[in-house]
Parts: structure tokens; sequence; C-alpha cells
């Protein structure tokens, strides 16, 4: 596990700043967290009360974001900060914005929801939904303990992880286009389940652009559109 010296400044403000960024940035995500917890388990249990509440919590979600990015752009201006300081606030600023889009997507697997329950009907495709969603939230725990620790290989792992949901979410569309052909009246159904599906996949893409965030933080290396072994490759590489 890498570590970050945030307490290591003159200034015990500066450390205090630097530290007030990484406890804000982890309550936001732990909201996130249990947004799209809720999320899954409105759709997957038909459950439009709770439905609801992912939906109105996406306003605390927004406010909390714009707090952060004021946040960052004070500790830019007052304390100009260099090397591993300043990247600890870029990253944050970069992982806020990830986590509000991972909030706007848990808000539509809620939607999703709240228009299955309607429909008054289980349709296919619920199976591959919980599925997914398992994978999903594991990536979503793991990002978020990857920043709390600063492990970098727990950070690997979730963009690992992700590959393996994008393969699911694949085979899913697969076999849910294949129902609505066989089954033309089923189509409205199965097109929510598909749009909450899209949701789940897209809020991995999320996790997994906070993972390299974190290994740019910890590091100092952009591994953005890099394969996972090349990736795999500059963090050791970069640890010799």
């Amino acid at each position: 596990m890498d570590k970050l010296h945030l307490d290591q400044h003159i200034s015990r403000q500066y450390n205090s700043d630097l530290e007030d960024l990484r406890t804000e940035l982890l309550e936001m995500g732990g909201i996130v967290q249990e947004q799209v917890r809720d999320g899954i388990s409105s759709i997957s249990n038909a459950d439009s009360d709770l439905a609801r509440k992912v939906i109105t919590v996406e306003d605390e979600v927004d406010a909390r974001e714009m707090a952060l990015d004021e946040h960052c752009t004070l500790v830019l201006a007052r304390r100009q900060p260099a090397a591993s300081d300043l990247r600890m606030v870029l990253a944050v600023s970069k992982i806020t914005r990830d986590l509000e889009r991972m909030g706007d997507e848990a808000e539509k697997v809620a939607q999703m929801a709240l228009a299955l329950v309607e429909e008054g009907q289980r349709s296919q495709g619920y199976v591959e939904l919980r599925h997914i969603a398992h994978g999903v939230l594991h990536m979503v725990d793991e990002m978020l303990n990857a920043f709390a620790r600063f492990d970098v290989d727990a950070a690997l792992a979730v963009v690992r992880e992700d590959n393996d949901v994008d393969r699911e979410y694949k085979s899913a569309m697969r076999e849910l286009m294949t129902c609505m052909m066989e089954d033309p009246h089923s189509i409205n159904r199965i097109l929510n389940v598909m749009w909450a599906l899209r949701s789940l996949e897209r809020i991995g893409d999320h996790a997994r652009n906070i993972a390299e965030h974190i290994i740019y933080l910890v590091k100092g290396l952009d591994v953005r559109h890099t394969s996972v072994s090349e990736m795999e490759r500059q963090v050791s590489s970069r640890s010799k």
C-alpha cells in the first residue's frame, strides 16, 4: 500500500486543508455509495419508496460537488501547492466529478425502477441485472477503500473488475435483445431493464476513472486510455 504524507507541512492549516479535502471526498463517496446500493435495491425489489429516496438524495450530491469544487479552488489559490499536494487537489476535483455522475446514473436506475413498478410485472433481465449490480457495487466499495488508503493495488483491482463488468454487460444486452425479438409484448419492460443495466455499466466506468485518478495521485502516472497490462507495467516500473 502506498502512502501520501498530508501532515508534513510547516503550516498546520495547510495540513488541515488537505486532510479536509480527503475527508469531504470520502463523505461524498459514502453518500453516493449508498445511493447506488439503494438504486439497485429499488429496482431489484420493486421498491418505489426507496427509488424516490434515491432521486431525492441527488440534490445533496450536487451540493457536495459544488462545495468540494469551491474548496479545491481555495486551496489552489491560497497554498499554490506543488508535487503530490497539487496532485491531491487535482485528483479530488476530478474524483468529485465522477462521483456526481455516478449519482446521476443511480438516479436513472431509480427512475427505471419506478417505471417497472408502474408496469406491474417482472420482466426478463433481473438475473443479469443482479449479477452485474453485484460486480458494480464491489467496484464502488473497493474504489472508496483505495482512495481512503491511497492503495494503488486496490485501484488496479478496480480497473480489472471493470473489464469483467463490461463483458457481462455486453452478454446481458445480447440476451435481452433476443428476448425482445421472441416476445414483442415484453419490449417496453425489457427496455427499462436495459436502460438500468446501461446506467450500472456507466457507474462501473466512473469507478474505473476514479481508480485511474488514484494511481495518478499516488504515483504521478497518467494511465487514462491505457490497457490494464500497460497500466500494471507502468505502476511496477515506477515502484522500482
